[in-house]
């Protein structure tokens, strides 16, 4: 039995010490190297065509290229703005006042107490687009700097210093600001493009610092060109870029592969407020005037034309006679204004612009405004089926000027009367032909003639009116220098006093 046991327990030792040499064997093996195993750092580099290689990397080293000729002139800025509030006052919804006082309104001191001042602080980017002497200008967003009262210039080495606003405008949504520094300070001026060569699909890169990540650097392609700035308030049109932009990079320069600054990046468009593709520039021709005239007024000069323009369907170009045409269509007319004194009428669907076709409203308010005052600039017009060319001398914009309703003839839209329009104002005459008026503005020449929204014009002058191209027709006021309406109003007609121009 021992010798038994004996022999089992040779055997059994015998097994181990030969699984182990195996497994060492197996470690070992695997620790050389095989198939199973594979270091990151024992591995060739892949193997790229030397051709395609040499185009990549000349790719890439333009874009050093870029970055280290553009980023010196990239700043960040710093700002603080005073914010003054008006805390809520606790008792002002209640019935009545403590110990019997009836409840009145809040005098003008305690107001005054309950008014509390805050600082607050934000950054963005700017580029530097000129040097006179030892004062250097930085180009950026009124919302970025507009309302500061403190402003540090951050540059790419180090740099800081602080700056001064120099005028803001918030019809482009820019600002200039100022800084000094020494003569012989090493500060480079960034050089600016041709924004109108742009074209959908070149190659840019979007500079600034966005969520204060100072001289960052995207890249993309121009995925548009002359896009609305509408939705936004801002008169230009934009330069659309899938290059990521973000918080903080607003005023900072969009840049093309020269190096050249072609747009100042502005706002996005996201669903997050993070970067979704969706970035747009300000065409940095359209800016050019701008920086002149903060330099040399301290604020942006306009031109100004003097007529209310309106979009209008297709039904109503078909009534007016221009359907198909683009252009943009002056409803209205200021009494003396330019276009008044240059023999534009109400009505009137302007197509040109010293030559250059206009495609609709907001590009000829943004060509309006860049033109000088004092200045003659041509239209074409369409007018009662028949084009016509005016020379107008253009006057500077003031707020004063453009919102006078007093001067603004007639002082209301007219607006097609189909068969929607019968059903809003509840006419249930098939038969009735005219107008309807829309839109009456207070203190207007209409307001005077105590017109009312829904008010039918079947006549002018005298003179019966059946859509709108007899209207307009009618309204010449080159013609006419005292002009009265007929009006339907809740089955009653009537004819108001007569204006006169």
């Amino acid at each position: 039995m021992k010798n038994v046991t004996k022999k089992i327990l040779i055997g059994v030792f015998a097994s181990v010490f030969a699984f182990t040499l195996v497994s060492l064997s197996c470690s070992k093996t695997k620790i050389e190297g095989t198939a199973d195993t594979v270091y990151a750092d024992t591995k060739s580099a892949i193997e790229i065509p030397s051709e395609s290689l040499k185009i990549v990397e000349a790719l890439q080293n333009s874009f050093n290229s870029i970055s280290a000729g553009v980023l010196p002139s990239v700043c960040e800025i710093d700002v603080t703005e005073k914010k003054t509030i008006q805390q809520s006052n606790p008792f002002e919804d209640l019935p009545f006042w403590f110990f019997g006082f009836p409840n009145q309104e809040e005098s003008e001191e305690n107001k005054k107490g309950r008014t509390r001042e805050f600082e607050q602080k934000g950054l963005g980017s700017g580029v530097i687009v000129r040097k006179t002497g030892n004062t250097y200008y930085v180009l950026t967003n009124n919302h970025v700097a507009g309302k500061a009262t403190e402003i540090t210039i951050n540059l790419n080495d180090g740099q800081k210093f602080s700056g001064k606003l120099v005028g803001a405008d918030e019809r482009q949504d820019i600002a200039l600001v100022s800084f000094e520094a020494d003569k012989n300070a090493s500060i480079k001026v960034a050089t600016l493009g041709d924004s109108d060569k742009v074209k959908v699909g070149d190659i840019v890169l979007a500079m600034g610092a966005p969520l204060g990540y100072r001289q960052s650097v995207t890249k993309g392609i121009v995925s548009a060109t002359g896009r609305s700035g509408d939705q936004i308030g801002n008169m230009n049109d934009f330069i659309q870029t899938d290059a990521a932009i973000n918080q903080g990079n607003s005023g900072g320069p969009l840049v093309n592969i020269y190096g050249e600054v072609i747009g100042i990046n502005t706002w996005i468009a996201s669903s997050s407020g993070g970067s979704q593709g969706l970035g747009f520039s300000l065409p940095i021709n359209s800016l050019k005037k701008s920086i002149d005239d903060f330099i040399s007024k301290g604020k942006v000069s306009y031109g100004w034309l003097g007529v209310s323009l309106v979009d209008i369907t297709d039904n109503y170009k078909k009534e007016l006679g221009v359907k198909g045409v683009q252009g943009a269509f002056a409803s209205q007319v200021f009494i003396d204004s330019p276009a008044f004194k240059g023999g534009m009428l109400p009505g009137d669907f302007i197509v040109a612009l010293n030559g250059k076709n206009i495609k609709n409203q907001n590009e000829l308010v943004r060509e309006v405004g860049y033109l000088a005052a004092n200045k003659d600039a041509e239209f074409k017009v369409l007018r009662n089926g028949k084009s016509v060319t005016l020379t107008v001398k253009i006057e500077e914009r003031t707020e004063k000027v453009s919102n006078d309703n007093s001067k603004l003839w007639p002082g209301f839209i007219a607006s097609p009367l189909s068969d929607d329009v019968k059903k809003t104002l509840k006419i249930e005459d098939d038969k009735l032909k005219g107008v309807a008026v829309v839109n009456v503005l207070e203190k207007s020449p209409a307001a005077a003639l105590r017109l009312q929204n829904g008010d039918v014009i079947i006549g002018v002058n005298g003179k019966k009116i059946t859509n709108i191209a007899e209207f307009y027709e009618a309204l010449d006021i080159s013609k006419n220098k005292e002009i009265w309406f007929d009006v339907y109003n809740s089955g009653h007609t009537l004819s108001t006093s007569k204006y006169k121009l």
